[in-house]
């Protein structure tokens, strides 16, 4: 069993920047593909970046490429995303998820979920 924290979300101005956190409480991260996903207010949840458990492979949602970098670091069980040029638009909830060996868009693939940080970007 895994469980995420996430953490660094918070009120922004537009074309500011956070980062975010997310760490494993339970099992180590090194095998596990994680995926970053965001659910606005009325909307549905939505992919934004995820990455392979070897962190050679990144993977990222059309409105958030050149804005937005996913990154891990195995030895803290830690992945992170940086988040450049916010947007009003980057207004959500943001979750992390792992899943076993791969990383994947879909978030239905994911089995383990963080509690979901605040980014609200103001304009």
């Amino acid at each position: 069993q895994v469980q995420l924290v996430e953490s660094g979300g918070g009120l922004v101005q537009a074309g500011g920047s956070l980062r975010l956190s997310c760490t494993a409480s339970g099992r180590t991260l090194s095998r596990y593909g994680m995926g970053w996903f965001r659910q606005a207010a009325g909307k549905e949840r939505e992919f934004v970046a995820a990455i392979t458990w070897t962190g050679d492979s990144t993977y990222c949602a059309d409105s958030v490429k050149g804005r937005f970098t996913i990154s891990r670091d195995n030895a803290k069980n830690t992945v992170y995303l940086q988040m450049n040029s916010l947007k009003s638009e980057d207004t959500a909830v943001y979750y992390c998820a792992a899943t076993i060996q791969y990383a994947s868009t879909d978030y239905r693939e994911y089995p383990y979920w963080g509690q979901g940080t605040q980014v609200t970007v103001s304009s």
